[in-house]
């Protein structure tokens, strides 16, 4: 554990803490107020991990979302009181299926029934499938820096750290089945029983009635269903695992949790093992219920199947930032986790972080980068935005960053990749962002005659122009443009006549080859005039059209090859 620090608060910080509604700080009152109940030196915070398959985004969140609430937690309590957030996998469960996007499969199926730490590693490279699969969780919590400790699920049963709590669920083993078994299905009462038995000789998690029980031996006594051989297991030292809901229940009393978050899917589970938990004697833990992630069709993600998206994906693309304002942003809202969220929080982290430093103190622990970066939020300088990077990438045909650095140097002087790392590094990630998703998502629409006309003017009152005429100078030509055609025309509030979204809707799907664009005047700046009016003549001339149309038509020759070698 990592203390707390010590040093002092700023006592207008932990005041407008205080006043804020953000989400953490709501949460984290809730453990102010447990507190004065149960007096403790050390909070525990947990998140629970089940390998069962390969680590999702969701379960990055669940960290990223309850380390918010500790350092809310410690804001709120001036840091007097130490905390610990413990990172528990479910290890010892019994594998129940094969995931659908792992290699080996057949190995695993061999080993249906064990515990996952005790199922081959497909991929060759650990002791076991679980410790794969803990080691990659592991890897990506580091390299965010988090404050936790890592715990094993197997180990924590096997050196006895439950054992004591284990005696009690046996001593008070009708107490636990009378909450349990309401539950549950009719046929599934008949044969369910809290403790987990693990195999003598083929080492599978048994799910079998148990027949003797013996408290003071720390015994049970339960039959193979295949062979009706008999034995008396220990529930001590790893010999059981408790069911889930008893599990959760029993990691919450032994390990003394106070504050533990879970899906929305588990509303109902968490009031379950909230009674198991106090009929061992313990008050269970504060918490919420978030809301879930959904892939791009809508349906919950999954470990086991591989759907939405997965951490490194993700980081591929976009920035471990962008990935964390995604996980503050409204918790208790199911939210879609597709390529397609990616852009919009790359750029609007950098429009909260702009924000950030004119904020006041109780518009800054409101704003998510303060809960993102411990209310240290990094100062950074990004002139341009993503989505503007990703239509510079459209027009310029860039597949390096050397060519589109080429245009933002000329746009923004002294502005270069070595004293602007940070728009080096967005650089990357909209060259991959674009060639990976954008690129074979474009459709270019031929003009029409009214776009033919209202392009040629535009190209006339481009001409007109500076080559160096700034961005403001530029938008307005283009609105003038907008203004002198009937069908692009709009009136406005005040019953002047203005320019409709139509025209700048004609500008993007004709120029760009997109439903929506940046500030086009914006645009033409960073781009240059002379590449804007390059453009504007192949788009008239239908050349723009055909080359994506000739592109789209490689990618399905390609695509068809890949499936014939298949």
């Amino acid at each position: 554990m990592t203390a707390v620090s010590t040093l002092a608060f700023d006592p207008a910080l932990v005041a407008a803490a205080g006043r804020s509604k953000a989400w953490p700080f709501e949460e984290a009152k809730k453990i102010v107020e447990r507190l004065k109940r149960q007096p403790k030196d050390v909070v525990l915070f947990e998140t629970g991990y089940g390998p069962s398959g390969l680590p999702h985004i969701g379960t990055f969140g669940e960290v990223a979302r309850t380390t918010m609430v500790r350092h809310a937690f410690n804001v709120l309590t001036e840091g007097k009181i130490a905390s610990k957030l413990l990172c528990f996998s479910d290890d010892m469960d019994g594998m129940r299926k094969v995931p659908d996007n792992v290699p080996n499969r057949d190995l695993l199926t061999a080993n249906l029934g064990k515990p996952l730490t005790k199922v081959p590693d497909p991929f060759g490279e650990f002791e076991s499938f679980g410790h794969h699969n803990n080691a990659m969780l592991r890897r990506f919590l580091d390299t965010f820096g988090f404050d936790y400790e890592f715990a094993s699920s197997t180990d924590y049963y096997a050196e006895g750290q439950f054992d004591d709590m284990l005696l009690r669920m046996l001593e008070r083993y009708d107490a636990v089945m009378e909450i349990m078994l309401p539950t549950l299905r009719d046929e599934r009462r008949r044969t369910y029983a809290p403790f987990l038995p693990v195999h003598p000789e083929t080492g599978v998690v048994m799910q079998v009635p148990i027949e003797e029980r013996n408290p003071a031996r720390g015994t049970i006594v339960w039959s193979d269903p295949e062979t009706g051989k008999r034995f008396e297991t220990s529930i001590l030292s790893g010999g059981c695992k408790a069911q889930w809901k008893p599990d959760w229940a029993l990691r919450w009393a032994a390990l003394g949790v106070d504050y533990e978050m879970s899906g929305k899917d588990h509303i109902d589970n968490v009031k379950t093992s909230g009674k198991i938990c106090r009929a061992l004697g313990a008050e269970p833990p504060e918490g919420f219920n978030y809301e879930l992630f959904l892939d791009d069709k809508g349906g919950k993600i999954s470990k086991s199947k591989g759907n939405g998206l997965t951490i490194d994906e993700w980081l591929t693309y976009a920035s471990p930032e962008s990935l964390s304002l995604f996980m503050y942003r409204e918790p208790k809202v199911a939210k879609k986790l597709y390529f397609d969220v990616i852009p919009r929080n790359v750029d609007e982290y950098y429009q909260f972080l702009d924000a950030y430093k004119r904020q006041s103190i109780d518009q800054q622990v409101s704003n998510p980068v303060w809960h993102m970066f411990s209310g240290n939020p990094p100062v950074v300088d990004v002139p341009v935005s993503f989505s503007m990077l990703l239509n510079l990438v459209s027009a310029s045909n860039a597949s390096n960053s050397q060519t589109l650095w080429g245009f933002i140097t000329r746009y923004m002087a002294g502005v270069t990749a070595e004293n602007h790392p940070e728009l080096d590094r967005l650089v990357g990630y909209a060259l991959r962002y674009f060639a990976d998703f954008v690129h074979p998502q474009k459709t270019f629409k031929l003009p029409d005659e009214t776009e033919k006309a209202a392009l040629a003017d535009l190209d006339g009152r481009l001409a007109a122009l500076a080559a160096d005429a700034d961005a403001g100078v530029i938008q307005d030509a283009v609105y003038e443009v907008g203004k002198a055609f009937p069908a692009y025309q709009q009136v406005m509030k005040d019953g002047k006549t203005g320019v409709g979204q139509a025209w700048f809707n004609a500008l993007y799907q004709v120029l760009l080859g997109e439903e929506r664009g940046p500030r086009f005047g914006s645009f033409v700046a960073l781009y240059g005039i002379a590449e804007t009016r390059a453009l504007i003549a192949k788009a008239v001339s239908g050349e723009l059209a055909a080359e994506h149309e000739a592109y789209k038509l490689s990618i399905a020759d390609r695509k068809g090859i890949a499936m014939s070698a298949a």
